[in-house]
């Protein structure tokens, strides 16, 4: 696999600094069930790495001391870490909001047939990755079979309340699997809502639509098709400025595996540590008595991913989570 990287280091973006964090993000591990040609984490069925219930206990200290209100949960398939359970149990027995970023074909997995339940008990916000209402597309980025599966997990997930009126939040997300930037999210949202109810008869609470960064598995695809400069132009061009007021950094951290932390989850993925000038990795356990209100994020031309047209974050388009904002 290609690394991106170096192509991406050297960056013009301009300096952000941070807000107040909202937002725990942890990634509890890189194995995972599928091997997503999209996939930014590289994730799949042969990884090995998984966050241990030492760490964990860490993320809920720092939630604690910190008055965080979100644990956003991703992988790999978070589900498959074996302490994933009582990570979520403790959070939400705390108040926290819990979000867990599911494939949904995990749903389907021989030993977590009562996942679904769980995750229902316990009110869990479902975040799901869906890049397409039909078959052919999503079956060729994410693997053949995939997309049925796909269905009987959300199938699964209505029956239980997600996506009701009223009911549990179940989130779909969308990222184009060519190198260009999503369509509009309001109305891609409701093309999605209209076919996957006329087709499959399921429904679901919003729809997210991100960008594809220019890393790990995507990056290195760009570079072996000669697409990689183009699409950075293409980033660049589509850059707004007011974007940077919404950018996720802001207001979220992102921690692996080990407790080691970052200013995204694409900039864990380059190993990228936190600050603007960041030299040496920081952990969990170093963050506890520190406010990082006001500190400067590291950037990279990746970054234009976020800023760029609609804007680009794991709560989907910019223009649309400052709209809902305004609204509340």
């Amino acid at each position: 696999m290609r690394d991106t990287f170096p192509l991406l280091v050297k960056t013009d973006f301009p300096a952000i600094h941070r807000d107040r964090v909202e937002t725990l993000q942890a990634n509890l591990g890189y194995r995972c069930n599928q091997s997503c040609t999209h996939c930014h984490v590289a994730a799949g069925p042969q990884r090995t790495e998984e966050m241990s219930w030492e760490t964990m206990e860490l993320l809920l200290r720092y939630i604690a001391t910190h008055g965080v209100e979100v644990l956003d949960l991703t992988g790999g398939a978070p589900e498959l870490n074996p302490r994933f359970r009582s990570l979520v149990a403790s959070a939400r027995g705390r108040g926290v909001r819990v979000i867990d970023r599911c494939n949904l074909t995990i749903l389907n997995e021989p030993d977590q047939e009562d996942l679904a339940e769980f995750l229902t008990d316990h009110q869990v916000e479902i975040t799901a990755s869906l890049p397409c209402y039909l078959e052919e597309n999503v079956d060729r980025q994410r693997g053949k079979g995939v997309f049925e599966s796909s269905l009987k997990g959300l199938r699964k997930l209505n029956t239980l309340g997600y996506g009701q009126p009223g009911g549990l939040t179940l989130n779909l997300v969308y990222n184009p699997g060519d190198p260009v930037l999503p369509p509009d999210q309001a109305e891609l949202e409701a093309t999605y809502k209209q076919e996957l109810a006329a087709r499959y008869d399921v429904i679901f609470t919003h729809l997210l639509a991100l960008t594809n960064m220019p890393i790990q598995r995507f990056g290195s695809q760009l570079v072996s098709k000669g697409q990689f400069e183009p699409y950075m132009g293409l980033l660049k061009s589509a850059h707004r400025e007011e974007n940077l007021e919404g950018v996720m950094c802001r207001s979220l951290v992102s921690v692996d595996w080990r407790g080691y932390v970052y200013d995204c989850d694409f900039n864990q993925m380059l190993k990228l540590p936190l600050g603007a000038n960041g030299s040496g990795h920081t952990h969990l356990a170093d963050l506890l008595d520190r406010d990082l209100r006001g500190a400067g994020i590291r950037v990279a031309d990746h970054c234009y991913g976020c800023t760029a047209g609609q804007g680009s974050s794991c709560g989907g388009a910019l223009e649309a989570t400052a709209t809902a904002a305004a609204a509340a």
